[in-house]
Parts: structure tokens; sequence; C-alpha cells
């Protein structure tokens, strides 16, 4: 496939290999890792040219942070979607929420939170990918942590913590383990948590 457009369709034309362009990344880089896959398997594979991948893109870290940026949206509307669903009941959004995770962390195909992977890939905290990762965890963690606070636990930050490690326990073992693994149960683990801290109240 060729790059060339007629005159009068570029404009149309560049979203359209950038889409193509984007959508082939999230793939890669989800299943074989950011620092794995090379800008020229990402043009192959979408059927465009390099050049046209650096007009649409400055550069293969700002393709990932592009990548981690749309996954971001995609994981809180998920988190949303639980929270709408238990309007008044932040116990019942985290399970429902936590539920959800499980059932998808025990799929074969299964690679974790591309967040979480682009900062384990990425140590250098200035990293244009790590940064959207580090922003999400923490906004995720100022959530749990108001949740805690809502649900009436004493140290509402402890709680919230407690259940953010346990997300982040389950998409690594989810990797590890697969169909049967711990990850499964992390909702409940999630309530179970709950129950403790409020008991201790």
């Amino acid at each position: 496939m060729t790059e060339t457009a007629k005159p009068g369709e570029a404009g149309q034309h560049q979203p359209r290999a950038a889409e193509r362009i984007l959508g082939v990344a999230r793939n890669l880089f989800y299943r074989e890792g950011i620092r794995a896959i090379g800008v020229d398997e990402i043009v192959r594979q979408a059927g465009v040219t390099k050049p046209s991948l650096y007009r649409s893109f400055s550069s293969k870290d700002e393709l990932a942070a592009t990548y981690l940026r749309n996954y971001e949206v995609e994981f809180w509307e998920r988190f949303d979607q639980a929270v709408s669903a238990h309007p008044g009941d932040p116990r019942s959004q985290i399970r429902a929420f936590l539920t959800r995770v499980g059932h998808r962390a025990v799929q074969t195909d299964y690679r974790g939170c591309g967040m979480t992977n682009a900062a384990i890939e990425y140590p250098e905290h200035g990293h244009p990918a790590r940064q959207v990762g580090e922003e999400n965890k923490r906004e995720l963690r100022r959530r749990l942590r108001a949740m805690a606070a809502e649900m009436g636990a004493e140290d509402a930050d402890t709680l919230g913590d407690g259940l953010l490690l346990l997300l982040e326990g389950a998409y690594v073992s989810g990797q590890l383990f697969g169909p049967g693994g711990p990850a499964a149960s992390v909702a409940e683990n999630a309530d179970r948590l709950i129950s403790a801290s409020l008991k201790a109240r």
C-alpha cells in the first residue's frame, strides 16, 4: 500500500493513516511491550510508510504516550461505569470494578495493565509513556482513598492503598497464572479487606 494521495484528499488520508498506525501500535505494544516493538514493524503491519508515521507522531515515544492516553480513557470509562451502576455505594462500586478486572485477568491473552507495564519498561520518570501511567495511578490512588473515606473507614488512606495494591497484584498475577489464577478472586479479597477495615473502626 502506498501513501500517495490525490489532490484534495490529503486531509482525509492523514487521519486514516494515523488511526491505522495507532491501532497496530496499540496491539503490538500491549502484547509484546513498547520497547520490544520497532517503528519498522509498526509501519509494515499498518501498511504505511515511515514518513507517514512521523507526520502523525513526532517520535515513537509520542506514539507510545498516545497509545497510553487512549488506554487511560478506556480505563476510566470502565471505572466510571462501575461507579454509575451503584450510586452512593462505594463498596459496591469497588467490588463491581474489581469483578470485571478479575474476569479479564484470567483470560489467556491477558497482559495486565498497559500503564503498569509501561512504568516497568521505562524506569526514567520523565519518559512520556511513563508519565501517563504515573498520573493515572496517582489519580486512582486518590479516588480509592476517597471512596474508603466515604465508606467510613477510620484509616481511609491505608484501606485505599490496600485496594490499590490488590488491583496491581491482580494485573501481575493475571499474567503469571492465567486461567485459574488468584486474580479471579480480587473482588472477594477486596471486600474482605474492606470488612476488616470497617470492623476495626
